[in-house]
């Protein structure tokens, strides 16, 4: 059984950065496409960022791209979002997401079997 397990959210203010983490555990599969998905309230689950099982594949949402930096130690198992410049418009529950039979980076949630409980992130104006 795959486990997922974000951290590292919390409050931050808009302009400031955060780091959040993904940490993996159980299953056989050793080869994860994995991703970030996020939620805000009263809105539906949006792609964030995904990244191949050999980090040679990055893809970001375009409203994160130059703000946001997706990497992965995959020695330590362990998925990492570092957000910068954060906007009001980053405040979301933040899910990590991974799937054993993807081969490249994928921006549909559909396609990931595996997801954590999820970790909140606010941003204050």
């Amino acid at each position: 059984q795959v486990q997922l397990a974000e951290s590292g959210g919390g409050s931050v203010q808009a302009g400031g950065s955060l780091r959040l983490s993904c940490g993996v555990s159980g299953g056989r599969s050793r080869t994860y496409v994995m991703a970030w998905f996020r939620q805000a309230p009263g809105k539906e689950r949006e792609f964030v960022a995904a990244i191949s099982w050999s980090g040679d594949s990055i893809v970001y949402t375009d409203s994160v791209k130059g703000r946001f930096i997706l990497s992965r130690d995959n020695i330590k198992k362990e998925l990492s979002l570092q957000m910068n410049t954060a906007t009001p418009e980053d405040a979301a529950v933040y899910y990590c997401a991974a799937d054993s039979s993807l081969v490249k980076a994928s921006r549909d949630g559909k396609e990931y079997e595996y997801w954590g409980p999820g970790t909140p992130v606010l941003v204050s104006a």
